[in-house]
């Protein structure tokens, strides 16, 4: 998938890259739910990664890069504001998806001799209905969000801001199964687009790079139910 044209700055590419992993991820938890043959442990770690993830994405949003837009255009500040709300809807429907309780029933089944894939089927319904309600969410917002913030990003945001949001960014994202970021970004977007993203990883993690993205492929054919 092509992410935008050469001419279009850092922050807009790299926003829309976010974008699309954010479509990827959340529609396979909901449709990896359904499968039950899918094991529960890896339902947790992509459930875990997403909840993670898009809570630092919109908590970055709303306290770091609305007010620099806001401050360089004070007639977005409405508009934002009414995102954030939308952001709020979101952390409550995340909420829910974080307590549904995927380790216990993983290991009863483990210790009824099972691998975990058949396991838990209560949990897997309230598991998959609020995957779907967080993608529901999610993609609705993103197409409220990006009509808005990409011309704002390529108007109001100066490239060396920009630099440094994604650096803050980068610095404080929790560390939770970052191989899968890795593995959705392949798949969002082209080679020149993913390293533009992973440009600024810090310098010791680079070397890792192929473990995980060999670690995410493994894991992403698991949840898509093409292997073991």
């Amino acid at each position: 998938m092509t992410m935008g044209s050469p001419s279009e700055s850092s922050a807009v590419v790299e926003t829309r890259l976010v974008h699309e992993v954010h479509r990827l991820a959340t529609t396979l938890l909901a449709e990896a739910a359904a499968r039950h043959s899918v094991p529960l442990g890896a339902l947790a770690q992509l459930r875990d990664f997403l909840v993670v993830n898009l809570r630092h994405h919109h908590e970055t949003e709303d306290h770091d890069l609305w007010p620099q837009i806001v401050a360089a255009a004070p007639g977005m500040a409405t508009a934002l504001d009414d995102l954030s709300e939308e952001h709020e809807e979101l952390e409550d429907a995340l909420d829910h998806l974080a307590a549904v309780n995927l380790s216990d029933d993983e290991s009863k089944s483990d210790k009824a001799g099972a691998t975990g894939a058949a396991g838990g089927a209560g949990v897997r319904v309230a598991l998959r209905d609020a995957a779907e309600a967080v993608r529901a969410i999610v993609h609705d917002h993103l197409a409220h969000e990006e009509p808005l913030l990409l011309p704002a990003l390529r108007d109001h945001v100066s490239p060396a801001a920009w630099q440094d949001f994604a650096q803050r960014v980068i610095a404080t994202t929790p560390p939770v199964a970052g191989h899968l970021m890795v593995g959705f970004l392949d798949e969002a977007g082209t080679p020149g687009e993913v390293e533009l993203v992973l440009a600024g990883l810090p310098e010791p993690v680079r070397p890792l790079l192929p473990a995980m993205r060999r670690q995410a492929a493994d894991d992403l054919r698991i949840l898509r139910g093409t292997g073991s």
